[in-house]
């Protein structure tokens, strides 16, 4: 028995609509679906020798790796052309050179006997990074004379650099660096800084870069 016409009707448009529907799922937006961008899973960048230990320590340099990890990032600090066996502390920066602005201390890597170290931080490191003060309170005054009597109070500061200080004065002149004193570790009484990430511009640091 020969389809009616009108059954022929409907059976041609129901292959129009799924013909439509598969078009669709290859094309979104006018893009192959398999061209739509995906967020990443990671980002690397190097960090660099900064200026004041150039000439101490010339061959110092890092590699960073930021994964996703659920809501958060893990980011992989890889470190070399060191002095051995001596501790460092790694900041997240505002802008990678001095004066720095804001600044905040995530953590501390030691070396090896071969100068190299490395260590990972599960935390925000991504575009979503950044510091803010809604109001001025008192502070702490765990070392009094040094720490800061207030806060000073301002709207959210995004801070997408890094940077990476000998943990100890003494440790920057047994390595032939200036031993200036700066305020980069716990006590407040860290050496120079050794590296920066300054191979990116001051407003647009590498973290910025990862998108969560």
């Amino acid at each position: 028995m020969q389809p009616t016409r009108g059954h022929r009707t409907q059976a041609h448009v129901a292959m129009t609509v799924a013909v439509l529907l598969a078009v669709g799922a290859l094309f979104l937006g006018g893009f192959p679906a398999a061209a739509v961008a995906k967020k990443p899973e990671k980002l690397p960048f190097d960090m660099v020798v900064s200026a004041g230990a150039a000439a101490c320590l010339p061959n110092a340099r890092g590699h960073v790796t930021v994964h996703a990890a659920g809501d958060n990032q893990r980011m992989h600090v890889k470190v070399e052309g060191l002095p051995p066996r001596t501790g460092f502390t790694l900041f997240v920066l505002q802008v990678p050179t001095a004066p720095f602005a804001m600044a905040w201390y995530q953590g501390d890597i030691e070396t090896n006997e071969h100068g190299h170290g490395s260590k990972s931080f599960l935390g925000i490191f991504s575009s979503e990074t950044f510091i803010f003060a809604p109001a001025s309170r008192d502070a702490p005054q765990t070392h009094p004379g040094v720490d800061a009597l207030t806060n000073p109070a301002t709207p959210p500061v995004h801070m997408y650099h890094l940077g990476m200080w000998f943990s100890d004065p003494a440790d920057a002149a047994a390595a032939g660096c200036p031993n200036t004193v700066t305020p980069f570790d716990g006590d407040h009484e860290a050496g120079i800084q050794v590296l920066n990430t300054s191979n990116f511009p001051d407003t647009a640091g590498p973290l910025g870069q990862f998108e969560p």
